[in-house]
């Protein structure tokens, strides 16, 4: 389960559960760039460079087994990201336009790499073990350095082993770090300074439990806005409740479970926690506007929503049909 992680098979899987219907706004689509994770016509996951109106397109990698969770270093001139192997998923980068390859981590299973404001230091959540239906259950925060493959375990404290730590995403300043941790027993958004010390929880559920579904709201992908002001993150009934992981078909249960996928912001006080919109995967755009995604019957495949005062606007990045595996914002 690890090497094609939860949250990548989520739309091959709910693209038919109906969670509603949206209206888009039409109007001029940004002008910044983004890297994209979708299946090429062989079915891999490839990288793709493209405009937000889903017109200009170019393919950046040509992986045997396939390429996702890409991030683009702060100076706008490097990729990371995951590549999946026979025995795992390593962790890479390249140039910017896919040249260059090089592999900074072969063994295990690498995901969700984030840069530090430098553009030289990643850090990333490997899995500890493959025995959990959900990888961030058991799984380390590491830093390496991209220039000299020098790399290590980001929270050392015994306190901090004691848990599980995941899916992190460093501050615009690098001064903190968000991350999900199991620390108070469900996963929750948690942020803390860059070594792991004073550490604080972030973003409370209004519930902590869905009696209906009768399973926990769970919390993950916290991601830091540009001013560095907010933190972004999903919040729901965990997928590992639906059908294809429990053995038992019920799909009215799935339909419901798809239900409580939304996306929170929260500020880095803890305070003014909102809900943005249903959908999961948020980022910012370099404009600091959200944006998050849901499948969508409609386009057979997930709508990538960015989130604007005068209404959600459609990005047309995914191509019709094809899994997807996240996507980021190339800097201005």
């Amino acid at each position: 389960m690890s090497t094609h992680f939860l949250y990548c098979i989520f739309f091959a899987f709910c693209t038919q559960i109906v969670l509603g219907k949206t209206t888009f706004e039409t109007n001029t689509f940004p002008d910044h760039d983004v890297v994209v994770s979708h299946e090429d016509p062989n079915g891999i996951l490839q990288l793709y460079r493209k405009s937000c109106d889903g017109i200009h397109s170019e393919q950046l990698t040509r992986s045997r087994l396939g390429c996702r969770m890409p991030a683009c270093a702060p100076n706008g001139e490097r990729l990371a990201f995951a590549e999946q192997t026979d025995h795992g998923i390593a962790l890479c980068i390249s140039d910017l336009d896919g040249k260059n390859p090089i592999t900074l981590v072969q063994q295990g299973v690498n995901l969700l790499p984030c840069w530090a404001p430098d553009s030289i230091h990643l850090i990333w959540m490997k899995v500890v073990s493959n025995t959990e239906k959900d990888p961030a259950r058991n799984s380390q925060l590491h830093i390496i350095n991209t220039e000299n493959g020098q790399s290590r375990r980001l929270f050392t404290d015994p306190e901090q082993l004691k848990y599980s730590n995941a899916m992190p995403s460093v501050s615009p300043d690098g001064s903190l770090i968000a991350f999900v941790s199991n620390r108070k027993g469900m996963m929750r958004i948690w942020v803390s300074e860059l070594n792991g010390s004073n550490a604080k929880l972030i973003s409370k559920p209004d519930s902590p439990y869905h009696d209906v579904i009768d399973a926990p709201f769970e919390q993950k992908v916290p991601v830091w806005s540009p001013d560095g002001n907010w933190i972004a993150h999903w919040e729901g009934v965990e997928m590992t409740h639906m059908s294809p992981y429990t053995g038992i078909s019920n799909p009215e249960r799935d339909q419901m479970i798809a239900s409580t996928f939304h996306v929170w912001s929260v500020d880095k006080n803890g305070e003014n926690r909102k809900k943005i919109g249903r959908g999961d995967d948020p980022t910012w755009s370099p404009a600091g506007l959200v944006t998050r995604a849901f499948p969508d019957p409609r386009y057979n495949g997930p709508s990538v929503v960015l989130e604007r005062k005068e209404g959600p606007l459609r990005l047309p990045i995914i191509p019709p049909g094809k899994n997807w595996g996240r996507f980021t914002w190339i800097p201005k």
